[in-house]
């Protein structure tokens, strides 16, 4: 095996297009503070745990949601459906008008969620570590709802479906 010697660490345009490669579903994460309600596109969501029911979601510091998340203790989330990229672009603009227009449920504990969304899960907090730029929240999922349908993809900075793949589960997967 030759050495290769054109590797070097990645400057963070080049670590965002590296890791733009990797092929995600997307989700929308809200939360509810003092009466506020708070929520963003996320792509960054990975199930940790079956027996408690936990999740993972990573944040950027210093976003409204972070904050009400670190505040209230609780989130919720919502994974979009195939059809759901105008949601997926609203929660995304930094600053902008989040629950003004759409169709919305409310979990058990009164957080908002997105209607129609495949999957809508509501948890606790139970731990929350700062690392690089980012604040990572593991919550307890409380409750949750689950519907058929594809799920909306995400690669290299655009949106796509995973319809080729909405068969049955390959035997490899468990």
């Amino acid at each position: 095996m030759a050495l290769n010697t054109d590797f070097a660490v990645p400057a963070p345009l080049d670590m965002r297009q590296a890791m733009g490669r990797f092929l995600t579903g997307v989700a929308v994460v809200t939360t509810e503070h003092e009466g506020e309600g708070s929520g963003m596109t996320i792509n960054s969501l990975t199930s940790i745990s079956l027996e408690p029911p936990i999740l993972m979601i990573s944040l950027n510091f210093d976003t409204r949601t972070g904050d009400a998340i670190r505040a209230g203790g609780r989130f919720a989330v919502s994974i979009l459906g195939a059809k759901q990229e105008a949601v997926a672009r609203q929660f995304a603009t930094r600053g902008g008008a989040r629950f003004e227009v759409g169709n919305f449920d409310a979990t058990p504990g009164g957080l908002p969620v997105i209607g129609e969304a495949l999957s809508q899960l509501e948890c606790e907090v139970v731990n929350q570590y700062d690392i690089g730029d980012h604040q990572v929240f593991f919550g307890q999922v409380t409750a949750s709802r689950d519907r058929d349908g594809s799920g909306l993809a995400f690669n290299a900075g655009k949106f796509g479906t995973f319809e080729d793949f909405h068969h049955e589960k390959a035997p490899w997967l468990f």
